[in-house]
């Protein structure tokens, strides 16, 4: 098993093979997990708490092997409006029950949830259920992993992660 413990600086390693592992958003935003990469290889992430991982964001193994962040398609509800200020309005009442919202000029996106589409319907904007990569805004204190180098030395290895089963796609 492959152990993935750091964040690959931006402008480093961009032009090495990659093995490239696909997680939905659940997946992404835990610090210790298992995974199987497209190509069937096991992959075990021990990185530094809160870090989250990104789309397209690449990562480094202990064997120096590049890994690439793939954000798989998952079930998710897309909120239009006729007025930036009705979308505004519905991220303010999603944001207040701490939704991970993705947000765009022209839509909401957050996982699929019947309670909250019913929610949002309620303020007068439209939701249809699509599958697509969800990438929700990672927070105002920029909760994410870009960048950070944690060598994961207070965790053995194989200690405390989290199976990322079924979400294996061989290529």
């Amino acid at each position: 098993m492959l152990i993935v413990t750091q964040f690959a600086p931006p402008a480093e390693h961009a032009d090495r093979a990659a093995i490239t592992v696909e997680l939905p958003y659940d997946l992404r935003k835990k610090s210790r997990l298992r995974a199987v990469s497209r190509c069937g290889r096991e992959l075990g992430f021990q990185l530094e708490r809160g870090a989250e991982l990104r789309d397209g964001q690449r990562l480094l193994a202990d064997s120096g092997e590049v890994v690439v962040i793939v954000a798989s398609a998952e079930a998710l509800s897309s909120v239009s409006g006729d007025s930036p200020l009705a979308l505004l309005r519905a991220a303010y009442h999603l944001g207040n029950r701490h939704v991970p919202l993705q947000v765009t000029e022209h839509w909401l996106r957050y996982q699929h949830d019947h309670v909250l589409d019913d929610m949002v319907r309620g303020l007068g904007l439209a939701v249809t259920l699509v599958s697509a990569p969800f990438q929700p805004e990672s927070g105002a204190y920029g909760r994410h992993g870009g960048g950070h180098h944690h060598g994961g030395g207070d965790h053995p290895q194989g200690h405390g992660f989290v199976l990322a089963a079924g979400h294996h796609h061989d290529h």
